[in-house]
């Protein structure tokens, strides 16, 4: 017999598991309050952003300004969980599988509930900054409009989230299915690229027509309908409203069908068996099985193959991996639109060295294996590296081909990837003391995206901190190649290599020693709570 609960139901159930995840956590607790402190900063400042043209009278400027300003949070919602912070899995679908709850119930459910997390007050604090300014451009209609239009965004924005989350999740459970996969966030990544090439050009030029243009063409896509409604009631244009409500409508309706159809098998853990029986080369003894290519027959080599095959494998791996490469990919077409944008390509090395910042926590509690095999610290944290190395370093050398035709500085290629090498090493010299020091435990789901209370934003934490300090790190860098000129279009390669070797090197030693002191405590930080 089904049960009939409530999304009240679902809200006070997330309320007390977030309560329980925090009870008794001291680190939990000061990364949760930090990260409402965070949001309440940006909601402040996202208020008065958007209140602006209401006190400057300007009702073009609104119109601009809502639509792109919502556009760009709706993108944000879909890109930002799948590559920094994740999404927030206090009720995780898989735990209500046994329960006779209908998927209609179970989706209005823990919608209601992930309306009530931080980031949705807080973009609801942000953008009630339109309706203030609404109100002061076309008094109480353009408010009502604009406020029905500021919930849709919201309902929007946190329904493309868990749709595009949970579908992603899903595809990388299947083998077959992590291509389709990955044209997926190819997809959503590269609507936000011509966006961002949009604005750049426009802010540059200042040319604000082009802009105004822009927004005008967004407002009646699913990205803008539902913030520019006020706008249109101020400029006397109600019969657009209408229209615009049944576009955001037709699009949450669709976002939900999607989740929905989702999240059927999310609950069950649905995966695509890979296997297809013995074959000849599964006679051979276990160990030569284990080893990869013509890595050395020893501890290293076991670990280094042991780590290629997890990255591949495992479904929260494979996700950072997927997410790399997009970025990497479409980072360069991006960056290289504006001028001198160029110097910030390297640092996506940086962005791979994060995916080893919390790599113990994708393996939980089975990290005991290696503490009672007695790995040393240096050799398991180098390993690992070099596991992830075989998939970063042939991406890196497409990212600086790929930059350096876009750019049309084909002479520059070597100096380039050497700038890569070196942010890459830069990357995780910092990645791999923090996975030592900021190790956190990972929510036991399927969702490889799933992130628990404060989590998400220790995740930010160290993707921004690691960032900062690669950045500091690669100045000296950047200084050579301003003061030597053509000179180091032969030198930059060597010169990168080197110098990012030396940083891993000081980098594992210093965390290869903080974990031989702190296995036991690096265990108990990422085994799951049950």
């Amino acid at each position: 017999m089904a049960v009939n609960a409530g999304p009240g139901t679902f809200i006070r159930l997330k309320l007390r598991v977030t309560a329980g995840g925090l009870r008794g956590r001291t680190g939990r607790v000061l990364l949760f309050v930090l990260g409402v402190l965070v949001a309440l900063f940006l909601a402040i400042a996202g208020y008065l952003i958007f209140a602006l043209p209401g006190f400057l009278d300007d009702p073009r400027a609104a119109a601009t300004l809502f639509t792109l300003g919502g556009g760009a949070l709706v993108l944000g919602w879909l890109l930002l969980p799948l590559v920094f912070f994740g999404v927030d899995e206090s009720l995780d679908p898989s735990r209500f599988a046994l329960l006779p709850l209908p998927r209609r119930v179970l989706v209005r459910g823990l919608f209601a509930a992930a309306l009530t997390g931080v980031p949705a007050v807080a973009m609801l604090l942000a953008t009630a900054g339109m309706v203030h300014a609404a109100a002061l451009l076309g008094g109480v209609p353009a408010a009502a409009t604009q406020m029905l239009g500021v919930l849709l965004g919201l309902f929007l924005c946190v329904a493309a989230s868990r749709a595009v989350t949970s579908a992603f999740a899903t595809a990388l459970r299947s083998r077959r299915a992590r291509d389709m996969a990955t044209v997926l966030f190819a997809l959503l990544a590269a609507m936000i690229g011509p966006l961002q090439v949009a604005l750049a050009a426009g802010a540059q030029r200042a040319d604000w027509d082009r802009v105004a243009r822009l927004a005008d063409v967004v407002a009646w896509t699913p990205l803008g309908a539902a913030f520019s409604m006020g706008p249109d009631v101020v400029d006397g244009r109600a019969w657009a409203v209408p229209v615009k409500l049944v576009i955001a409508l037709a699009s949450l309706g669709l976002l939900l069908w999607w989740w929905a159809s989702s999240l059927e098998k999310a609950m069950l853990g649905l995966a695509v068996s890979g296997g297809r029986g013995r074959t000849a080369g599964q006679s051979r003894p276990m160990v030569e099985q284990l080893l990869v290519g013509a890595l050395p027959r020893n501890r290293s080599g076991a670990l280094i193959s042991r780590e290629i095959r997890y990255w591949w494998r495992g479904t929260r791996r494979r996700a950072s991996l997927i997410t790399f490469a997009v970025l990497g990919v479409f980072l360069p077409i991006v960056l290289s639109s504006g001028n001198g944008a160029v110097t910030m390509l390297p640092f996506v090395g940086v962005v791979a060295a994060i995916s080893l910042a919390n790599q113990f926590g994708y393996e939980g509690a089975a990290y005991a294996s290696h503490i009672v095999a007695g790995v040393p610290g240096r050799v398991e944290l180098r390993t690992r590296a070099a596991g992830l190395s075989v998939y970063v370093i042939p991406l890196l050398i497409v990212v600086a081909v790929l930059g350096s035709l876009i750019t049309g500085e084909q002479a520059r290629t070597a100096a380039l990837l050497g700038s890569l090498l070196a942010a890459y090493g830069l990357g995780l010299a910092v990645a791999l003391p923090i996975s030592v020091r900021g190790a956190y435990a990972l929510p036991d789901t399927t969702n490889p995206f799933a992130t628990s209370s404060g989590a998400g934003m220790a995740k930010g934490l160290m993707t921004l901190g690691a960032m900062v300090v690669a950045f500091v790190g690669a100045l000296p860098l950047q200084l050579a190649d301003f003061l030597v000129g053509d000179v180091w279009l032969v030198l930059g390669l060597p010169v990168g290599v080197a110098y990012g070797a030396a940083a891993f090197w000081a980098g594992s030693t210093l965390a290869g020693a903080m974990l031989d002191r702190r296995m036991p405590e690096v265990l108990t930080a990422v085994t799951p709570n049950r």
